[in-house]
């Protein structure tokens, strides 16, 4: 960005926030309009890849803690004192003042060198950021990414991205390299990525859970019962005489196998309840709570209401 651009460009308006937007609030933002914009929605039309490009560049500001304190003060002194770049040098005609009187004695190449993390010399090229869907196998046990974008100058370009085994939903990964060009090199692309829920399982760090249903004449006996894993096989889980619904019982091994480790399989046990019971059942569910009366399940639960 020159630095003429850097102060004249409202970067809050470009993302329609407000100038004291959360960071919450603008990464909300900058998602829906590179929704919106991504030039892979819109192959062709100049105008929204423009655009496109306008609110990465704000946000590759805006989202950053120190890049944003020093565009709002820039931004600031430009507002107040209404200065402009010389022409024709520093304290031209035309000018509106000496650029070093405003910033406190430091020239404004220096200042603009240096804006947004000290780099001086040619600037690398812009980050980019685009976002993949993948399914939770594939977060599971990782998967190789074939993406096909537009570069800056409108041509078609290939990417292929490594995704490791255990990302998580709204996970990011980073292509060195592979943003826009400029003098001091491409930038990076970050693809965020989503993943697919599973019907059965979910993933807790590098631990997978499943809920396992079970009947009551299985929790109350006990029972062997096979469950399946994500990688096709079956395993045994042992269920204990009188376990209660809720219980966690640990399949080791069968969890995430990434570079933090290998995770568990963790399952939690629900009993099922039947809904409909007919005559025998019913008589034998009456003969079992005869044999059972003894037993008072809530011995305590009123005591320990007044605790």
């Amino acid at each position: 960005m020159a630095a003429k651009d850097l102060y004249e460009k409202d970067l809050y308006q470009i993302l329609g926030v407000a100038k004291n937007a959360s960071s919450q609030e603008i990464k909300k933002a900058y998602r829906g309009l590179a929704r919106e914009l991504h030039p892979d929605k819109n192959k062709g039309d100049k105008v929204r890849e423009e655009k496109f490009k306008a609110v990465s560049e704000a946000n590759d500001i805006l989202s950053d803690e120190k890049k944003r304190a020093e565009y709002d003060d820039v931004r600031a002194r430009f507002e107040r004192g209404g200065f402009r770049v010389p022409q024709g040098g520093q304290g031209g005609a035309g000018g509106a003042g000496n650029f070093e009187d405003v910033f406190g004695g430091g020239s404004p190449q220096d200042i603009f060198a240096n804006l947004f993390g000290g780099r001086r010399g040619p600037r690398r090229g812009q980050d980019l950021q685009t976002e993949s869907t993948i399914s939770f196998r594939e977060s599971i046990f990782g998967t190789t990414l074939e993406l096909r974008l537009t570069s800056a100058n409108g041509s078609p370009q290939n990417i292929t991205a490594r995704v490791p085994a255990g990302v998580t939903d709204g996970g990011k990964i980073r292509l060195k390299g592979k943003g826009a060009p400029g003098e001091g090199g491409a930038g990076d692309l970050f693809i965020n990525l989503h993943v697919t829920p599973h019907p059965l399982f979910t993933h807790v760090g590098i631990n997978l859970t499943i809920t396992l249903p079970i009947t009551f004449v299985e929790a109350t006996l006990g029972a062997d019962i096979k469950i399946p894993t994500l990688t096709g096989e079956e395993v045994t889980v042992r269920i204990s005489p009188g376990t209660p619904s809720g219980r966690v019982l640990r399949v080791k091994g069968r969890g995430v196998q990434s570079a933090k480790g290998t995770g568990d399989l963790l399952v939690t046990v629900d009993v099922q309840v039947p809904r409909r019971v007919d005559a025998v059942a019913r008589q034998a569910l009456e003969d079992f709570a005869k044999a059972t009366a003894s037993e008072n399940v809530r011995a305590e639960f009123a005591s320990r209401a007044k605790l």
